[in-house]
């Protein structure tokens, strides 16, 4: 139920976010989402890729900073409100989203989440019976 996400360290500097993609592409991984958050020294890069282990080893090897996370797939519909609805239900659960970012194939959006509680979380998607992707379903998208 969980998918492995790269989370890669990156110096704020001119042309880091090319090198990492270039390096990615040179090995034909395929980048199926990615977000990145920065500061004015340094970023986050998250991504989720057709080849975790292969793309972390890769980057480790160049010398990057990348660690493999844990994070939940939940499919939901591309409609207003959906979001607030999905997250109320870890919120009454007690559950912290730690950070999320989504991508919409069709009609369906997918968001991407980190908790504070993976176990927690877990329960909330089955107790409620929300939709859910996998790691090789996301991958042959």
């Amino acid at each position: 139920m969980t998918i492995n996400q790269i989370s890669v360290f990156l110096e704020n500097k001119y042309g880091k976010l090319s090198e990492i993609l270039a390096l990615l592409g040179k090995e034909n991984i395929r980048i199926i989402a990615a977000t990145v958050a920065d500061t004015s020294e340094f970023g986050i890069l998250r991504i989720i890729v057709n080849d975790a282990n292969k793309a972390c080893r890769l980057l480790k090897e160049n010398n990057v900073n990348a660690n493999l996370t844990d994070v939940l797939a939940i499919i939901t519909e591309s409609a207003a409100g959906t979001f607030a609805a999905t997250f109320a239900l870890f919120t009454k659960a007690g559950i912290s989203i730690e950070y999320m970012y989504c991508f919409s194939v069709r009609e369906k959006s997918i968001l991407i989440l980190r908790t504070n509680n993976k176990e927690s979380a877990l329960e909330v998607i089955r107790r409620h019976n929300l939709e859910y992707i996998t790691e090789n379903d996301l991958i042959n998208l």
